[in-house]
């Protein structure tokens, strides 16, 4: 029996190596996130499945979240992708606040280092264009008041990031889960691999597949 499992082990080197390869290159160089909420909505709807970037910020150790290497910092509107232990899951947010940084927010309007973020309405009653770092995304929020529509000024501690989802009004971000620390950030979401419609049979939406996410 002994002799039969390593003949079948060296039968089958190949296809183990290429196994260990794709995870480890999974672990360290990219990763796929799926979607299962609507708190990033319109940028990411319930049902994409995301590519992400894991060497965007740093190297880590295969299989492990211990950094090797620094390779640069979360910029204001980047997505990203963190395990949240305060949330107890991964999620995805966009970076709002950097650290040093003084937010509030009045009313669903970003106050940045006291200036007013610039907004635009868009087409849809419930979206707008909100504009972070000399670029433009869409935001989405129905008008009615809540308690997270206003938070007053904070100061984002070092080593840490303050995240939204573009989903204002039903996002559990950093209004609800504090501030992010730069050591759970597991990468930059890069775009759209492919979007699956959990209200229409799973069936895939072709004009999101491998669409940038900005």
């Amino acid at each position: 029996m002994n002799a039969w499992i390593v003949q079948h082990l060296k039968d089958n080197l190949i296809f183990l190596l290429a196994i260990l390869v794709l995870f480890a290159s999974r672990s360290t160089l990219a990763d796929w996130y799926i979607v299962p909420t609507g708190s990033m909505q319109p940028t990411i709807v319930e049902g994409d499945r995301i590519l992400v970037n894991k060497m965007a910020y740093r190297i880590e150790l295969p299989f492990t979240d211990i950094g090797l290497i620094d390779i640069a910092t979360p910029q204001r509107g980047d997505i990203v992708v963190f395990n949240s232990k305060a949330a107890d899951t991964r999620l995805v947010k966009r970076v709002i606040g950097l650290p040093g940084d003084n937010i509030a927010m009045v009313d669903n309007q970003l106050v940045i280092n006291g200036q007013v973020i610039t907004y635009q309405t868009n087409e849809d009653a419930n979206a707008i264009s909100e504009l972070l770092a000399e670029k433009s995304h869409a935001v989405q929020f129905i008008h009615r008041e809540q308690v997270i529509d206003n938070f007053n000024t904070v100061t984002v501690p070092t080593d840490h990031y303050l995240v939204l989802g573009d989903n204002r009004n039903n996002s559990s971000d950093s209004r609800v889960i504090g501030f992010v620390p730069f050591s759970e950030i597991q990468g930059k979401a890069h775009r759209v691999l492919v979007s699956l419609d959990p209200e229409n049979y799973y069936l895939p939406r072709t004009s999101r597949t491998l669409s940038p996410l900005i």
